[in-house]
Formats: C-alpha cells, structure tokens, sequence
C-alpha cells in the first residue's frame, strides 16, 4: 500500500508541476480519501498531500490574498454592521433604521462565515493559506485551507471547523432581528431580517448539503466513524 500510494503521488505532484491542476481527473482526491480513513497514513502523508493541493491551488486561483489582509477586511465588514446596528437604534426615522437594521443582517451574513472558519480552524490546529473569491455570482471570499495541517487534526475538528461557517452565517440575520425590539425600525425590517435567515437555512439544506459546508461536514463524519470502525 505504502509504495503503491508513494508511485501515485509522485506521479500526481509530476503531473502537477507540469502544469495539469485537474486534481480530481489525476485521481488525487481518491488518495486523499484513502489515506483519511487511517491517522497514521494521514499524518505520513499530510505534508505531501498539502504541498500538492497548495501548487495546484497558487496555479489555478487568481487573485488570491494574504489571510491577515482578509481577515482585516472582513473583520473590518463585521464592525460596519455593528456600527448599522448602532445607527439603526439612534436614528428616529423608522424607514432609515429599518434600511439599517437589514442592512447590519446583510453585512454580517457576508462578514463572519470566513471569520468563523479560521477562529475555529486556528483552536484547532488548521492553517490557512490564502483568500479568494468563488462561488456563482455575486463572487464570495473564500478561505483556503492549509491540506498539510488539515489532515493532522481529527475528522470530528474538520467537520466543526465547516460547519463552523455556516453556522455563523445563518445566525447573523437572527442576531440584527434581535436588536429590533430596542429600535423604530418598522416591522417589514424585522421580517426582513427573518426571512434572510430563513433562506440561508433553506439554501444550506437544499444546497449546501450537495456542494459546499454542510457535505464536507458530513463528509468528515464518515470519515470519523470509518477511523472508528478500524480500531
């Protein structure tokens, strides 16, 4: 197994290097499921798997971003929303606070689900390498992960640290909709506010249990339980 596994990944990081980043047709993400299932090969292959998904990832995505500056940015979007939330409790026209009030739901529905991922991440153990934007539009920043330090924690860590995201982002609406008891803003706002939510939790069952947070969640599930069953 060792040597079979040490062949393909030579010849996958070769392929790579040469400038073929199509890591799912080069068979190398069907490695990487193999090797999750056992911590140990997990851990002796950790640094090869995360230096071959880095090249990929720096050759394939364009622009990308130091994650200090990204952060910044986003931290920076969530204190705006703050600072909505502020004007939304002070300002006496009720249509201006309203505007605010889910303007502050908005704002931080973007602002924290990148934020959340990397504090949670970083508790655990995982680095991150950079940020870009993707998704269908409008384009969403994204945080890409560190593959070396991501095999070296536990499934259950990973699968907290996505779902981490999307748990952020599903409460930030519900978090606006509770600061509108201390304002003017009219009652079409806190609706407003609700049915956001609302829809980012539908998305996610519809969706994102198909392509993004929730099914690496269960993913990395399936991976605790197959490390479980072989002890």
């Amino acid at each position: 197994m060792t040597e079979e596994l040490q062949d393909a990944f030579a010849r996958i990081e070769a392929a790579v290097a040469a400038g073929d980043t199509d890591l799912r047709r080069l068979g190398f993400w069907r490695l990487v499921r193999q090797v999750k299932v056992d911590p140990v090969l997990s851990a002796h292959w950790a640094d090869v798997v995360g230096r071959i998904d880095r090249v990929a990832f720096e050759a394939r995505v364009r622009p990308r971003f130091p994650v200090w500056l990204g952060n910044l940015v986003l931290v920076l979007g969530t204190l705006v929303g703050g600072l909505a939330v502020v004007l939304a409790m002070r300002v006496s026209d009720p249509v201006l606070a309203g505007v605010a009030l889910v303007a502050a739901a908005g704002i931080w529905s973007v602002s924290v689900h990148c934020l959340a991922h990397w504090v949670v991440g970083r508790l655990v153990g995982i680095r991150f390498l950079a940020y870009s934007f993707g998704g269908p539009f409008p384009p969403r920043p994204g945080l890409k992960t560190d593959y070396a330090t991501y095999l070296r924690v536990p499934p259950s860590a990973r699968a907290w640290m996505h779902a981490s995201g999307a748990l952020a982002t599903q409460a930030a609406p519900f978090v606006a909709l509770g600061f509108w008891w201390v304002t003017d803003a009219p009652v079409w706002a806190a609706w407003a506010c609700a049915a956001l939510g609302v829809a980012q939790i539908v998305t996610d069952v519809l969706f994102s249990t198909k392509t993004s947070d929730w099914k690496k969640v269960m993913r990395e599930r399936r991976v605790a339980r197959a490390q479980l069953a072989r002890r």
